[in-house]
């Protein structure tokens, strides 16, 4: 089989190309979380901070706490959406999933047979 065409089945799999979306998703909604963090959550929080600015948050001459503050709520926000997503597909598949059922009416006289042999 010729590289290409290894390659061609490789990259056309289901997942590979699931893969794919979700990663371009992904880069997306991060865009999205760190506008709503940069330009919505943190400027109702400079008032509170000395200095007004969250981004000009510094320590020392080259640790910038503000940019890292910044980048850490975009990072929890982005686990909660995750969590809870995943949280919804689990439960969305427990209810999929059928109950346990009991034995069938050929299971149970099997066991009767069963019960009845060993007495």
């Amino acid at each position: 089989m010729s590289i290409i065409k290894e390659f061609k089945a490789f990259a056309l799999k289901g997942q590979v190309v699931d893969l794919a979306v979700g990663v371009i998703i992904g880069g997306a909604f991060g865009k999205i979380v760190s506008s709503l963090v940069g330009d919505i959550i943190m400027p109702l929080i400079n008032p509170l901070i000395p200095g007004g600015n969250w981004k000009t948050i510094e320590v020392g001459p080259a640790i910038k706490l503000g940019s890292f503050l910044g980048n850490t709520v975009d990072f929890v926000i982005i686990a909660l959406v995750i969590f809870l997503m995943l949280k919804a597909l689990k439960s969305g598949q427990k209810a999929d999933e059928p109950a346990a059922a009991g034995p069938t009416n050929e299971e149970k006289l099997l066991m009767e047979i069963r019960d009845a042999l060993k007495r």
